[in-house]
């Protein structure tokens, strides 16, 4: 299986005892977010577990701890961005913290392994095209050789992120305006030696030099891996999305990173009070098993073929 960690919460910069303690008991408790009495056991030992997919906007709690992970092939898929804390409430420095962890995390792991995230972007007042081409050469500047791909999307309104959609002024351009934007962009990364593509888009970019992308990406994963998968596309993501099916671990209303984008967390209370039941040693993340769940274990298989074709 493919382990997401996680497309719900920011697990590496929040919650990484918890998951190292997961991974040192091998098994971790799921809630269905449609369903909150069905809990699902999930078995995280290696050898079930094809690959980890992290998420994160600051992996740098977790960075002294890799090694427990040495069983285990993954990667990261790691959003930085330029906005500032009116948008970003709780993100570290940019500059001083986030770009030298994302150099380091390179250092350690391979520049293949750390995906450069520069999502979602949204345009404001503040936030035009320019500040973003600006801030985005900026960064991309200092990953060169840090990383070998980014990936883009433009931001979506859902019912959680409405509001703040509001209050920050977000505005759209116009196809050819967006084209010129993107266009830019790939210029920059081929600058900077990276590839880049985009997530979940419904805009075809390839004119701009900007192909669709998997963020849970079929192609990475087998090199990553040295094998072939055996693997359909996540059903229960967005038509757009061609991300392979994978196993999420993470919980809405979790995330303190605060981005007011976010379509993960529904309030900053909500957030508050599913917090205060951390415990990094529990078995399910921000929560507690009561009498009426009902606990079934998840059937894992590895995905990977037995055989791979050397001459493909």
């Amino acid at each position: 299986m493919i382990l997401s960690v996680s497309r719900r919460t920011d697990i590496p910069n929040y919650y990484s005892e918890w998951f190292f303690n997961r991974i040192k008991e091998k098994f971790v408790y799921v809630r269905n977010p449609m369903n909150p009495y069905q809990v699902s056991k999930i078995d995280l030992s290696p050898e079930v577990v094809d690959c980890i997919v992290f998420w994160t906007k600051n992996p740098k709690p977790m960075m002294e701890r890799l090694d427990e992970l040495s069983r285990y092939k993954y990667y990261f898929q790691f959003t930085l961005t330029g906005y500032g804390k009116d948008v970003e409430r709780n993100v570290p420095h940019k500059k001083d913290i986030v770009i030298p962890t994302f150099q380091e995390l390179s250092q350690k792991i391979g520049k293949e392994k750390v995906i450069w995230r520069y999502d979602p972007i949204l345009f404001t007042e503040k936030y035009t095209p320019e500040y973003h081409l600006k801030a985005f050469e900026q960064i991309a500047g200092a990953l060169n050789g840090f990383t070998k791909k980014c990936v883009i999307s433009f931001v979506d309104t859902y019912a959680k992120n409405k509001k703040n959609m509001v209050e920050l002024g977000v505005r759209e351009l116009d196809k050819m305006q967006l084209q010129d934007f993107a266009s830019q962009l790939s210029r920059i990364t081929a600058k900077n030696g990276m590839e880049i593509a985009s997530c979940a888009e419904e805009i075809d970019l390839e004119v701009c030099g900007i192909r669709h992308n998997s963020c849970i990406e079929r192609e990475l994963i087998e090199r990553i891996i040295g094998c072939k998968l055996n693997v359909s596309k996540d059903k229960n993501q967005r038509e757009e999305c061609g991300c392979i099916e994978s196993i999420e671990i993470g919980t809405y209303n979790t995330c303190k990173n605060g981005c007011r984008y976010c379509y993960a967390n529904e309030t900053d209370t909500s957030v508050l009070s599913n917090c205060k039941c951390y415990h990094p040693e529990a078995p399910i993340l921000c929560g507690n098993l009561g009498e009426n769940d009902k606990i079934h274990i998840r059937k894992m298989k590895l995905l990977k073929e037995e055989q791979l074709n050397l001459f493909e």
